[in-house]
């Protein structure tokens, strides 16, 4: 049964209140970065220059990097009674500020953390000759602004960030065909219709560190691919209350054609995940 729902403006201060000690000390250490060069050395040596001559027809150069991970999300406090362990993809794209370590990026993340399929009559008037699937899925997507602290070359670059952002949960139907049979339904199936059950947002902050290990350099320092590195690390996101809804089918109990509220199973709490990574990052430099 769901559970008592209060007012959601009042969560949002709650929770706001919570994240404001987190999102107070990244804006104080970012203040306080020094403007320091980056390492010199055996770590200059290590990679290629990535600077371009100085001259009035010298491009742009591009001095950031992207990255690709697969991502696990395990539920933390509240969260963890309604919802299991769920999993997704992140991406990131930022470049640093001047000569020093920090860099700005924007990280973004999708995951799930339960989905049912069953397949049904297309109509009572068709029956079963023409079925069709209906999919349920619950999914988190992730949009934060990251500021993060890393050197620039070396084979070995850990890093440390802060982030601040936000969570939009939300529970999605989806209808589709057959498409070519049983073998090919997943890949190939159309869908024929769609709706948004039930969704909330939650505000985000948390910290995260890591480790980008050089598999690849690019040898001509015009490229704009310099290197590929393993990327391995961990997130812990604190999230303000949000309502969301467990995993499980969605059911017309009272057989009235519609979803009612008391028909939902709906779960509240704090939204907070710990999200560990691995995944491939792309080392940008060289000219446009």
């Amino acid at each position: 049964m769901p559970q008592d729902r209060s007012p959601r403006s009042s969560s949002r201060a709650l929770g706001l209140q919570g994240l404001l000690p987190v999102v107070t000390i990244l804006l104080v250490t970012l203040g306080s970065l020094p403007a320091a060069s980056p390492a010199a050395g055996q770590e200059a040596a290590d990679e290629p220059a990535l600077e371009t001559p100085a001259s009035e027809n010298a491009k742009p150069r591009i001095d950031a990097q992207a990255s690709f991970r697969f991502i696990g999300a395990v539920p933390q406090g509240g969260l963890r009674d309604n919802i299991s362990l769920g999993g997704g993809v992140q991406g990131f794209i930022g470049g640093w500020l001047g000569q020093g370590p920090l860099m700005l990026g924007l990280d973004v993340a999708f995951l799930g953390y339960g989905s049912t399929t069953d397949e049904v009559p297309f109509s009572s008037t068709v029956g079963p000759r023409v079925p069709v699937e209906v999919s349920t899925s619950n999914n988190v997507l992730e949009t934060h602004l990251s500021a993060r602290l890393q050197r620039r070359r070396g084979r070995f670059r850990p890093y440390a960030e802060g982030l601040v952002g936000f969570k939009y949960l939300f529970t999605q139907t989806r209808i589709g065909d057959d498409g070519f049979g049983d073998d090919f339904r997943d890949d190939f199936g159309d869908e024929v219709a769609s709706s948004t059950n039930y969704d909330d947002f939650a505000l985000s902050a948390g910290a995260g560190a890591g480790l980008d290990v050089r598999v690849f350099r690019q040898e001509e320092a015009a490229k704009t691919v310099q290197a590929v590195s393993l990327r391995l690390g961990v997130q812990y996101l604190l999230g303000t209350e949000a309502e969301y809804l467990a995993e499980g089918e969605l059911t017309d109990e009272n057989g009235n054609g519609r979803l009612d509220e008391d028909e939902l199973d709906v779960r509240r709490s704090r939204t907070t995940f710990l999200q560990p990574q691995v995944g491939v990052t792309l080392r940008l430099g060289g000219t446009d």
